[in-house]
């Protein structure tokens, strides 16, 4: 296979158009269909579909480019480290749920990473984008979190994509709170103490094969009639602070954070429903020294605040 059409392919797969792709890689457009015709050739498979719209991947085609995108980067790691002499770059890649534990974990383990050169990416998402930057996106690990009753559903789709995955923490949610609620004080907390209060809820839950609507029935009480819809994670606490009758269901956090913000965990007594965060990342994967690292970090995390 010649890498220069892989590099080609890889082009044309971003831009979308032969023309456009010829123009940025200074090709000629004749000689540039040539080399993806023989590409695909060599492959036995077609990469592209020539459409109206321009060059469109097939599934093949998606697949290929994923690891054509891979062997790329790591031809330029070789070349700038026998050219320049320069050290390849330690990378870490994870996506995660918007939760407080994870972050804290993350964070402490960047104070331990050494002095050596390192690239970390850290994306706090749903579990859809989670699982999708894995798949598209070199990122390496994932943690995605769902409802225990969704299981078969996660299990199924995610064999089907080749991922390994490892629970690392099942859990009841805990009601977050200011201290200045109307509810912190309360011994015993049930559903309808909540009803005249506001929720703040992350707004893109995601579960394989079953219809956001669904999804989201399930994971809010239709009965409380104010709520707010967060993309982030850091208006939330913002939002609880000042606004002493919000509330949100949170995975357990660290102590520091709840003082530092003023704010209290309480458990509802009909909350009886258990979630997963489960590491996620590809079986052809082996983890790194970061990668491990990391994890060893995050079931310190765990540890105490579970």
């Amino acid at each position: 296979m010649n890498v220069l059409h892989m590099k080609y392919a890889v082009e044309i797969a971003r831009v979308g158009s032969i023309n456009k792709a010829a123009e940025e890689l200074y090709v000629a457009q004749p000689n540039l269909s040539r080399a993806i015709k023989e590409l695909e050739a060599d492959l036995g498979i077609t990469v592209f579909d020539r459409t109206s719209r321009g060059m469109v991947l097939t599934a093949e085609g998606e697949e290929f480019i994923r690891y054509a995108k891979k062997v790329l980067n790591q031809i330029d790691e070789i070349e700038k480290l026998y050219k320049t002499g320069a050290p390849i770059k330690r990378r870490f890649s994870i996506s995660v749920p918007r939760a407080s534990y994870i972050s804290d974990a993350f964070a402490r383990f960047t104070t331990k990473i050494g002095s050596d050169s390192a690239e970390l990416f850290y994306m706090e998402t749903n579990s859809s984008n989670a699982i999708n930057n894995i798949l598209s996106s070199d990122y390496k690990l994932g943690i995605i979190r769902y409802a225990e009753g969704f299981d078969k559903y996660f299990k199924e789709m995610l064999e089907e994509k080749g991922l390994t995955y490892e629970v690392i923490a099942e859990f009841q949610y805990a009601l977050i709170v200011s201290n200045a609620s109307p509810i912190a004080s309360k011994e015993t907390i049930s559903f309808s103490d909540l009803l005249p209060l506001m929720e703040i809820s992350h707004g893109d839950p995601y579960v394989p094969s079953l219809p956001m609507s669904v999804v989201m029935k399930e994971e809010h009480n239709e009965d409380v009639k104010r709520r707010v819809f967060l993309f982030e994670r850091g208006s939330q606490f913002d939002l609880l602070t000042e606004n002493p009758e919000t509330f949100m269901w949170v995975s357990p956090l660290p102590k520091k954070l709840l003082q530092r913000y003023d704010l209290c965990l309480k458990h509802c007594i009909d909350n009886t429903k258990i979630y997963k965060d489960v590491l996620i990342y590809r079986k052809d994967y082996s983890l790194s020294d970061l990668d491990n690292m990391f994890i060893t970090e995050l079931i310190e995390s765990k540890r105490k605040c579970f």
